[in-house]
């Protein structure tokens, strides 16, 4: 696991940009995978200024985002798909049909569920992966306690993550319950993961993550166990302020 230390969230952001910008160069057609969330809202809005100051193209990128809330269509506010066009897709070359995010309004939750797993399949995979961390160790949307084995899955989301995600909501009782999330053996099977983490309130899941024991109890440490792990993590987060 490779530790960047970086000052503050900018920096995080700009870094991270950097990485993934860098990426694109070397294989244009990259498979990348992408987080919602207040954590990447700054590395997304410098792959926007990249991509309109030096051009940088996402013609050939295919995109997977990790979930999405059960119950919210594409055009309500408040679902990733949402998040996703507003906060990047709209604003970079990337062809609609090349990102791909679960449908949270479907009748058939567990039929999207092995859906979106083929999908990911008959893509070959996710070359680089996105990912924040949860104050209680949650990646994507895998809880504590969540098989190390899951693939493509529905969770019920912990009170403490439906709190941490009700600041995004009018109405804390409008966060939905449920949600679709690529399992933990589906994050494992990227080919390289880069992982952002910043803020005090951070600052335990990192220490766990660096130096507790592998445990579903805590899904992130089964990242320790993944061969290419990028961390940019800034002082807060490091406990260094």
């Amino acid at each position: 696991m490779n530790i960047v230390k970086v000052k503050d969230y900018d920096e995080m952001s700009k870094k991270a940009a950097a990485f993934i910008i860098e990426k694109i160069h070397r294989n244009p057609n990259l498979n990348l995978g992408l987080a919602t969330g207040g954590t990447p809202v700054g590395l997304y809005n410098y792959l926007v200024k990249d991509h309109q100051k030096n051009g940088t193209s996402y013609k050939h990128v295919t995109s997977f985002n990790l979930d999405e809330y059960i119950g919210l269509s594409s055009e309500n506010p408040n679902s990733y798909r949402y998040f996703m066009d507003k906060h990047l897709f709209n604003q970079i070359d990337i062809p609609k049909s090349h990102t791909h995010v679960p449908l949270g309004d479907t009748d058939d939750p567990k039929q999207q569920c092995q859906e979106y797993e083929n999908l990911l399949t008959e893509h070959g995979g996710v070359d680089l992966q996105i990912l924040g961390i949860g104050s209680n160790g949650h990646i994507g949307f895998n809880e504590p306690g969540t098989s190390f084995q899951s693939t493509t899955h529905i969770i019920e989301l912990t009170p403490s993550t439906r709190e941490a995600n009700a600041r995004f909501f009018d109405d804390p009782n409008e966060v939905p319950t449920h949600a679709i999330t690529m399992g933990i053996a589906s994050i494992m099977r990227s080919k390289e993961i880069l992982l952002l983490i910043s803020g005090k309130s951070k600052k335990e899941a990192l220490t766990q993550l660096l130096q507790g024991e592998l445990s579903e109890n805590f899904p992130a440490s089964v990242l320790q166990a993944h061969p290419s792990v990028t961390v940019i993590a800034d002082d807060e987060a490091l406990g260094k302020s």
